[in-house]
């Protein structure tokens, strides 16, 4: 118990220590987490061996992650995202694999083994490329959404690269026990797999098939049909700490099911997470997870840092460097070339081609399991395990590279335009501009439990709102295109919030068009502006300054010698006459003609002024009598 505690507070104080510094160097707190552990570790030797079994612990926050990335996609999104799972994800695995076999045959490497080494590095670190991406605000660009595709294509991929590896291993040494007898290694191995409970063990091809089916349907059945009641079971008991329980019970009991089934927990989580993403219970789910996620995450960082021999790195520095940096130069050429026939351009594709040049802890799995079956040979496989960690710690370098390159890029020249975002989910409410108004309609609507689209076409606010966790799409939200992929076609609701009064006249033009059905909600610049959106087919028309003004006569009247209720009746007199002022003169109203050159308007208009003010002074005498 002792150990345990001495241990815990040498990881928890060089977390404490490392990664505040490291994020206001600058750096990213996973640069910060896999210092401590090279501080802790080899530098200072603080913690020893156990870091390995740490590892296969802290791995876990690397499925709570997945989890909570499934809970932001809707099952729609998903299944829109099949095209980069199967064209970036699946051509980034097989080229990658074979570029890198080609390099080790070229040293000499056996087909076999130059193989096994390529599926084994053309994996990358979903744990350190989403966590950058979510921290620095860039996941849901289009590069970091291309990245996002390819990690989920490899955490997938892991699944038959377990059931090939092996095919490829070499012929294991037999060994005599102390009877006499003779065994195989592999046998050891087979015995270690019996303390396993295992769903699949010993069944034939198609029973294998139909359990595995019957666990990932089972999953979805379970998210869908019971996640809701009991849910509501447990907030009977009005119990904080039970919503936490059954969270990390709803990871864990998924994550060892898919674990019995041989798949990975890990695409097992992000599929319930997919499943439970149009829940009621989505945000407890994640607000419960987030704190779990997070440590794991980190404690996983530190012991890759605590993890890395040094010693094989001193005694042939030359060859290690040479594999990391030829690994990462081989797997950015392939994602240079595969992000350029996909359609990527300048930032987007440094992004993808930077993020995930590096190896992954999947890697370090299947390194392993490798070492169990003879496919490698242990000098390589001691040298291929320094060569993961280091690509992963020189990672965070790659993404304060892509931020100098950005800057330095600076904003698109005369006549070039940034490309715009590539929209993958729809909602009941499409805002289109997040300035000053929209975004007080956007927080309002969302914290209310209504799913928004936003569009914007400034990317610095678009930036902004994603750094404090709001969801945004850039792209010009009068494109036709872009209001399509945003759900034009099925929303319930548009507001059109933009800066400029012609791109929200012209978008509630475009928009009841196309959507006759469709409620238009608009903003207003001024009262010119109100009469051009009625004609154009706007259903409410909110005049940016208007309700603010009023409240602030309202205030004044209070402070004139009127009462708190007379001033209020007085606003709400004013408020409902100007609006049907404002819808009789939008009749009157020439977009060719100034207003005070038309006599039809300028007569009428002095005609309801002299209404309002009889309104208002019947008002108060009504008051008057009253109290008398």
């Amino acid at each position: 118990m002792e150990g345990f505690l001495y241990q815990a507070t040498i990881y928890l104080a060089a977390a404490v220590i490392a990664v505040p510094i490291s994020a206001r160097l600058g750096f990213g707190s996973v640069l910060g987490y896999l210092a401590a552990g090279i501080l802790i570790g080899p530098v200072f030797g603080l913690v020893g061996t156990e870091t390995q079994d740490l590892q296969h612990f802290a791995e876990f926050g690397v499925v709570m992650m997945l989890f909570l990335i499934g809970l932001e996609l809707e099952p729609r999104a998903l299944w829109d995202m099949r095209h980069r799972l199967l064209g970036l994800g699946g051509s980034q695995v097989v080229l990658t694999t074979f570029a890198i076999m080609a390099g080790f045959m070229a040293i000499g490497q056996s087909w076999s083994v130059a193989l096994a080494a390529g599926l084994i590095l053309a994996l990358s670190s979903t744990a350190i490329v989403l966590q950058t991406l979510s921290e620095k605000g860039l996941m849901q660009t289009p590069g970091g959404r291309s990245a996002f595709s390819v990690l989920l294509t490899q955490d997938i991929a892991v699944i038959p690269m377990l059931a090939g590896l092996p095919l490829l291993a070499a012929p294991l040494l037999m060994r005599a026990n102390e009877d006499g007898s003779l065994t195989r290694a592999a046998d050891d191995h087979a015995a270690e797999a019996h303390h396993g409970v295992s769903l699949v063990e010993g069944l034939p091809g198609w029973g294998v098939t139909l359990v595995t089916l019957g666990a990932v349907a089972a999953v979805i059945l379970v998210g869908v049909y019971l996640t809701a009641p009991v849910f509501r079971f447990i907030h009977a008991a009005r119990l904080r700490e039970m919503y936490t329980a059954l969270a990390l019970g709803i990871v864990v009991g998924i994550a060892t099911l898919m674990n019995m089934v041989g798949l990975s927990p890990a695409l097992g989580t992000f599929l319930a997470g997919v499943v439970l993403a149009n829940s009621e219970f989505k945000h407890e789910l994640e607000s419960d997870i987030e704190p779990f996620k997070g440590l794991l995450l980190g404690l996983f960082f530190i012991t890759v840092g605590a993890g890395i021999n040094f010693s094989v790195l001193f005694r042939d520095p030359v060859t290690i460097l040479g594999m990391a940096f030829g690994l990462m130069l081989i797997k950015g050429l392939v994602l240079f070339v595969i992000g350029r026939i996909s359609g990527l351009k300048r930032r987007r594709l440094m992004l993808f081609t930077l993020s995930l040049a590096q190896a992954g802890e999947f890697g370090f799995v299947l390194l392993s399991f490798s070492g169990q079956l003879n496919v490698l040979p242990a000098a390589l496989s001691e040298q291929l395990l320094l060569v993961i960690a280091l690509t992963m710690l020189i990672t965070p370098l790659l993404f304060l590279l892509y931020d100098y390159l950005s800057k330095k890029m600076g904003e698109p020249g005369v006549g070039e335009e940034r490309e715009a975002d590539d929209i993958d989910e729809e909602g009941p409410v499409i805002i289109a501009g997040i300035g000053r108004f929209g975004q007080i309609v956007n927080r309002l609507v969302q914290s209310s439990g209504v799913k928004t689209v936003v569009l914007d076409h400034d990317m610095e606010t678009i930036e902004v709102m994603r750094r404090f966790g709001f969801k945004g799409y850039f792209g010009d939200p009068t494109r036709p295109d872009i209001l399509r992929a945003a759900g034009l076609d099925s929303a319930r609701v548009l507001v059109a919030a933009m800066d400029s009064p012609e791109s929200v006249t012209e978008l509630v033009r475009y928009a009841r068009k196309q959507r006759p059905e469709l409620h238009i909600v608009a903003r207003a610049h001024d009262r010119r502006h109100v009469y051009a959106l009625y004609q154009a087919g706007a259903d409410d028309i909110v005049r940016e300054t208007f309700d603010s003004s009023l409240r602030a006569g309202r205030y004044v009247l209070e402070n004139t010698g009127f009462s708190e209720y007379e001033a209020a009746k007085m606003e709400e007199t004013f408020y409902h006459h100007d609006r049907e002022t404002v819808r009789e003169l939008a009749e009157l109203w020439d977009p060719n003609v100034p207003g005070d050159q038309n006599p039809e308007y300028v007569a009428r208009a002095k005609e309801l002024e002299k209404d309002l003010e009889v309104a208002l002074q019947s008002l108060l005498h009504k008051d008057e009598d009253e109290a008398a």
